[in-house]
């Protein structure tokens, strides 16, 4: 029996990277991945066997992966962050139902770190309330829904991670996501991370007012931008930390001049 293992390569880059997913790609005879991820490891796959697609591809990517893992071959197919979030976990399972190959190929899936992960690591402690991640890619989801969805996000005043925020042919739903932003605090944090994990990484921290004027032409936000925007909690530390206050000291106050000398109020 052949093997497929989904193997989530986290953020981007090799940085994200777990060790069961570098070992998974160094014991396979086969990778499979979309071009742009290939080469963000040519450590691990420089001496593998490798198949690419570009964008746009993915179902002749997971096809051949499945075809390759038939013949009794052991298959990685990689996908960025956590192949369950927006990625291609959900096409690699139903393929493989359609095709009723449950009893023909060994599959298994492995988590990853995804953007949203990697960058409340990297700007504080954003997301100790609920949250909520909606990709703005209408690609395969009405543009109608996209909107609803941030209204109501921001109705229930989730901190939300948006994916995939424009392209140079999609400016639509990022317009109107903008549009929505109007309603909110104007100060209210919102983080721009670009290229998480790779060389040319670029976070920066911004308010909801910054991000709305700057607009649909805002050259820090593309496909390969993740947005945090804080919920009405969420504040920046006096270091500039972005800090969404998950309430632990709400029933303490400093009982005196000594700091961690906390006493208990209600």
């Amino acid at each position: 029996m052949g093997k497929l293992t989904l193997v989530s390569t986290g953020a981007g880059g090799d940085r994200y990277l777990t060790q069961e997913a570098i070992n998974t790609i160094r014991e396979a005879d086969l990778v499979v991945a979309y071009t742009k991820y290939a080469k963000d490891l040519p450590e691990l796959v420089t001496d593998k066997e490798v198949f690419t697609t570009p964008m746009t591809k993915e179902i002749e990517r997971v096809q051949y992966a499945i075809d390759e893992a038939k013949k009794g071959r052991t298959v990685a197919l990689l996908s960025n962050g956590d192949a369950n979030v927006y990625a291609m976990g959900s096409l690699v399972v139903e393929l493989l139902d359609t095709l009723e190959l449950w009893d023909t190929i060994e599959y298994s899936a492995l988590p990853g770190i995804s953007s949203v992960l990697a960058l409340a690591s990297e700007v504080g402690a954003p997301l100790s309330q609920d949250f909520c991640l909606i990709s703005l890619s209408d690609r395969l989801t009405a543009a109608e829904l996209i909107q609803k969805r941030i209204r109501f996000a921001l109705e229930a005043d989730f901190v939300i991670s948006i994916y995939n925020p424009k392209s140079r042919s999609r400016l639509e739903p990022y317009a109107g996501m903008l549009e929505q932003l109007k309603t909110i605090d104007e100060n209210r944090p919102v983080v721009i991370a670009r290229d998480l994990g790779r060389k040319n990484q670029m976070i920066k921290i911004v308010t909801a007012k910054e991000l709305v004027d700057a607009g649909v032409e805002n050259e820090d936000v593309n496909m390969s931008t993740t947005l945090l925007i804080g919920n009405s909690t969420t504040k920046l530390t006096s270091d500039g930390r972005v800090l969404t206050p998950r309430g632990y000291l709400n029933k303490y106050e400093l009982s005196g001049e000594e700091k961690g000398d906390w006493k208990k109020v209600n």
